[in-house]
């Protein structure tokens, strides 16, 4: 668990993740999405809806690192225009913002920042939409094909539990990674559902929807998930989720 939350947050101690590590993304996914929902709550209180959305979008983006946010750009600027597959990873490997890259973030920056001041903080729907997208990282990471040949997310496929030590192989998760897996799946929506009922749900399916369909975007163009994918697609689904939360039902 230390070495997700190392990973995930510019919190805890430095270690090199392994294969191991995403058992407990849904699970610091789910903390981190508290304490950004804390934040948003809070400053509600204090500030206009603007101001505070403004600092819970800043909040997430501390709390992470950026480093989700990197990932979205980059796998923007690789992804989205007509390029050789070779040449997108290329691209998304460059530390570089392109076009393609900056449209991605300001677009989703908006709309995150739009949909927490057009509603009403709920805290606990925002943490189980955070931890759910982190599980889907874990999902895609252990069923979709690794499209690089090293890179920062190879360390998760990686090591003497599931393979030879250094080479990259498809991890077969086994038993104890389901069942942590299965276990912050189910306290995502318990969650979602204590902190909005059906419209929590609902948010909350609209997140795996989101997560889903980058990673079906990426499988199509590259043939498999980067590191930077794993980032783009959590955050998609996050921003999704927030969009359907701000919906009016009635």
């Amino acid at each position: 668990m230390f070495s997700a939350l190392a990973f995930l947050t510019p919190l805890g101690r430095a270690s090199k993740p392994g294969v191991r590590t995403m058992e407990w993304f849904a699970f610091v996914g789910a903390a981190i999405g508290l304490a950004v929902g804390v934040v948003w709550w809070g400053a509600s209180k204090a500030f206009p809806p603007l101001v505070a959305a403004g600092l819970t979008v800043a909040a997430d983006a501390v709390l992470t690192g950026g480093l989700h946010l990197d990932g979205l750009a980059d796998t923007a600027d690789g992804l989205l225009p007509p390029l050789s597959r070779e040449r997108r990873l290329d691209v998304m490997r460059d530390p570089a913002l392109g076009a393609f890259g900056a449209v991605a973030l300001a677009t989703v920056i908006l709309l995150r920042f739009a949909s927490l001041s057009a509603t009403r903080p709920a805290v606990l729907v925002v943490a189980g939409m955070w931890g759910l997208s982190r599980a889907a990282m874990a999902v895609m990471a252990w069923t979709m094909p690794y499209a690089r040949d090293d890179g920062l997310a190879s360390a998760f496929l990686t090591g003497s539990d599931y393979g030879a030590a250094g080479a990259v192989v498809r991890p077969n998760p086994g038993a104890r990674a389901g069942a942590l897996l299965g276990a912050g799946l189910a306290t995502c929506i318990v969650l979602a559902l204590l902190g909005r009922g059906g419209h929590g749900l609902a948010a909350l399916a609209a997140t795996a929807a989101g997560c889903a369909a980058v990673a079906l975007f990426a499988w199509k163009r590259i043939g498999g998930f980067t590191g930077d994918v794993l980032g783009a697609a959590g955050v998609m689904g996050e921003t999704i989720g927030l969009v359907v939360l701000s919906a009016r039902w009635t």
